[in-house]
């Protein structure tokens, strides 16, 4: 086991790459979670969104068609699960577990209607990297950062613009008021139902982006439950960074690194023993519980989130 193992340009490189789509859903997290919505089904709209955007980038060829299909049907996803939670003020928990199993189910079944057993096509037009030259030219930083995928930019800008609406501008204080006090908040004229519609839907296209990463910056291709319970592990990034952006950032980066440690210390050894590679591949599941656990209790989530809303005319 070496220093480069662990910190090395290419661990540091790898951990911004894994921890763009757990960010992605963090993010879809803190904006449905702010307003008051719980959304389990953060994994399920990763999952369509990655499927779709495969798809659509198998039609029509274009990278963008691509991405704007997949964060449509994230959204169309996450617009049912507002339907249940707001409207019918159905278990949130409930609702968004069975469109975690809708979309696992659906995606496989469509997989096999569309590619049968040959799997996606090779040539699928997929997200480019962008190359910062000045960057580029520096040590080790260069190595890190110079070269990394459009999308985990995008997840970063996401990260300044999300943190600045929420706390910073007029909309980001009423939707915040909405998930802490929705009552009040429309005692002042804020709609209450309309604030969580939109916040559960854009929660589902950010979830959806992180999907669409993983098929088309990725993996070039899609494969049944890609995702591998990345939109869970955004839930945990989510309240480990307190229902913020910049701590969602903070814990993905944490798990992010923890599955580049678990790729970059295969085959290695601590004196005569090889540590098994099955034990690395638990590492960022071990980081998810740990944080939970640790933090679930000392984190404050927003006063009414979770609990479904009657406007005043329906009490």
């Amino acid at each position: 086991m070496t220093i480069d193992q662990l910190i090395g340009a290419g661990v540091l490189a790898a951990t911004l790459r894994l921890a763009t789509p757990i960010l992605l859903a963090a993010l879809g997290g803190v904006v449905s979670e702010r307003a008051g919505v719980v959304n389990i089904a953060l994994e399920g709209c990763m999952l369509v969104g990655a499927f779709f955007g495969v798809v659509a980038a198998d039609q029509s060829h274009s990278v963008v068609v691509a991405l704007v299909a997949a964060m449509a049907v994230g959204a169309g996803l996450a617009a049912i699960h507002a339907v249940a939670a707001i409207h019918l003020r159905s278990d949130q928990i409930v609702s968004g577990m069975a469109l975690n199993i809708l979309a696992l189910g659906l995606t496989s079944y469509l997989d096999y209607q569309f590619y049968g057993t040959t799997g996606t096509p090779s040539d699928l037009a997929g997200v480019p990297d962008i190359e910062i030259a000045p960057l580029a030219a520096v040590p080790f930083v260069g190595d890190v950062i110079a070269h990394q995928n459009a999308i985990v930019w995008a997840g970063l800008a996401l990260v300044v613009l999300i943190q600045v609406f929420l706390f910073r501008t007029v909309p980001g204080l009423r939707l915040r008021a909405v998930g802490e006090h929705p009552r009040a908040a429309e005692t002042v004229g804020i709609a209450v139902r309309q604030t969580r519609y939109w916040a559960v839907i854009a929660s589902g296209m950010l979830a959806a982006l992180g999907g669409a990463y993983l098929s088309l910056s990725v993996a070039h291709s899609f494969t049944d439950g890609m995702t591998g319970g990345r939109g869970f592990i955004g839930l945990a990034a989510m309240i480990f960074g307190r229902w913020t952006p910049v701590g969602a950032l903070v814990a993905s980066l944490i798990f992010g690194y923890g599955t580049a440690l678990s790729f970059s210390l295969q085959g290695a050894s601590i004196g005569d023993v090889r540590v098994p590679v099955q034990l690395l591949s638990t590492l960022p599941y071990v980081l998810t519980i740990l944080a939970v656990a640790g933090f679930v209790g000392r984190s404050r989530p927003p006063a009414a989130d979770g609990i479904p809303y009657e406007t005043e005319g329906h009490a």
